[in-house]
């Protein structure tokens, strides 16, 4: 199979194993043939301790016992290592391995004991050497073991933490929908169903044509109010008092009031909004101002409206603030739940919220919402619907 361009080869994993065997195995059995023998019989019982290696896979301690003739012999440790580091891999406890250590130890050290005459000191010094030699693999092998579960366990806590954050603002979304909800319910479902039902109730029961079209037209508009509504309805709750573009000025004598310098600044020819767009405004310049008191106090805020033909741009911008730490600029530079339900706002009227440092180091957040006119009404029907009764109770028009 052709290699394309720019990619590594890389050798089978039957490949790696294989070769990773043959450097555990033949790497002590080479070791113990160009060794000094100490008994007649030290390099047969070596190569038995590099030959029962593989055991190890099966369970490690077949691997340490199958290398203590070896170790006897003098010639086992090259064995014994490969053999000790995978029991320490494969236990992951020290209470586990510590005394599987006694049998290399004892294997290692009693032919010593036996075949030669010594002191105390050095009986002492050969007991610390052959413990130090069998467990340096083992607690290596631990130790690995040990890594390998912290840094699983730092991946979950940072899969948790992404997790967290995602709800967290998956929350926000939530919340600022459910608001939204509740405003539009409160503010447009009442009074335009009230005007569907009188409208409806006159184009039923009038017989001149004129005011029977003029009713019927109401009746539409009072449905077109409607569909700004669909996307939260069945939210329970009191709506909030959230003003609208009209209130703009009472917004920026507020924050001035509060100590914030503001400048406003309109460009273009302002148009008619939806109020479900006019209140998104609002919202995007108050949530501006509110974090610009917040994490840049003293600094100017500059609030630009560009009314196009098919988009009103806004734009909230602060400079650095006179006394600002490095740690108070990163905080308000990572944005918050704040900014994450705003942009959830804007999506919900058709517009696109970007918020982030500007280029002379301060922050600035920018708003685009579309203005779609509003479609012709439709031409009723010239023909005279004919006259019905007057109900005795009041119409029931459903919102749709």
């Amino acid at each position: 199979m052709a290699r394309t361009a720019g990619t590594v080869w890389a050798p089978p994993r039957w490949a790696r194993l294989a070769a990773i065997e043959i450097a555990a195995v033949g790497v002590p059995a080479v070791a113990v043939l160009f060794a000094e023998a100490p008994f007649s019989w030290s390099i047969l019982s070596g190569l038995v301790a590099c030959a029962v290696l593989p055991l190890r896979h099966v369970s490690p301690r077949l691997a340490v016992l199958g290398g203590l003739w070896g170790l006897a012999g003098g010639l086992g440790w090259p064995a014994a290592i490969v053999a000790l580091y995978t029991f320490g891999r494969r236990s992951g406890r020290l209470s586990t391995v510590l005394p599987w250590l006694v049998l290399p130890v004892a294997a290692a050290v009693t032919p010593v004991l036996v075949t030669q005459d010594l002191p105390w000191q050095r009986i002492v010094l050969t007991f610390a050497f052959v413990a130090l030699y069998a467990v340096a693999p083992a607690v290596m092998g631990l130790l690995m073991t040990t890594r390998e579960r912290l840094t699983e366990s730092l991946r979950d806590l940072e899969r948790a933490r992404e997790t967290a954050l995602a709800a967290s603002q998956e929350a926000a979304r939530s919340q600022e929908r459910a608001r939204i909800g509740r405003e539009i319910h409160d503010a447009v479902g009442h009074h335009a169903t009230l005007i569907a039902v009188g409208a409806a109730a006159i184009a039923a029961s009038t017989a001149e044509e004129e005011t029977r079209q003029s009713a019927e037209q109401i009746r539409l508009l009072a449905k077109r109010a409607l569909a700004e509504m669909r996307a939260a309805l069945g939210l329970d709750g009191r709506a909030e008092q959230v003003a609208g573009l009209s209130e703009m000025a009472a917004l920026v004598a507020g924050a001035h009031a509060a100590g914030v310098h503001v400048e406003i600044v309109n460009e273009g020819d302002a148009a008619e909004l939806a109020p479900a767009v006019g209140r998104a405004v609002y919202r995007v310049v108050q949530e501006s101002l509110t974090n610009a008191a917040r994490h840049a106090a003293g600094a100017p805020v500059r609030v630009e409206l560009s009314w196009r033909a098919e988009a009103l741009h806004v734009q909230v911008s602060n400079d650095i603030p006179p006394k600002a730490g490095r740690r108070r600029r990163e905080s308000f530079d990572a944005g918050g739940a704040g900014l994450t339900g705003l942009a959830e706002r804007v999506s919900c009227v058709g517009g696109k919220l970007e918020a982030g440092p500007s280029h002379d180091g301060g922050f600035a957040v920018r708003a685009a919402f579309p203005l779609v006119p509003a479609p012709p009404l439709p031409i009723s029907d010239p023909r005279p619907a004919p006259r019905a009764p007057l109900p005795d109770k009041p119409l029931a028009v459903p919102y749709a």
